[in-house]
């Protein structure tokens, strides 16, 4: 799926799995939405505060209009 990056830090509607705030980030960024996802469930497996701004994102981060 061809998804347009976004220039603002937003959770998008469509292809999220939890919240949103992976694909949102992968699309800042310019990455694929799944790599950030392992990424993210990579760094679980480190000690760190990983779920807590997974938490701080998931309500800081407005969802997208489109």
């Amino acid at each position: 799926m061809n998804v347009p990056q976004s220039r603002s830090l937003v959770r998008p509607r469509n292809g999220t799995v939890i919240a949103g705030v992976c694909a949102g980030l992968a699309d800042r960024f310019g990455l694929g939405r799944n790599t950030v996802r392992l990424l993210f469930v990579l760094s679980c497996l480190l000690p760190g505060p990983q779920f807590v701004i997974y938490l701080v994102l998931w309500f800081i981060m407005p969802k997208a209009d489109f």
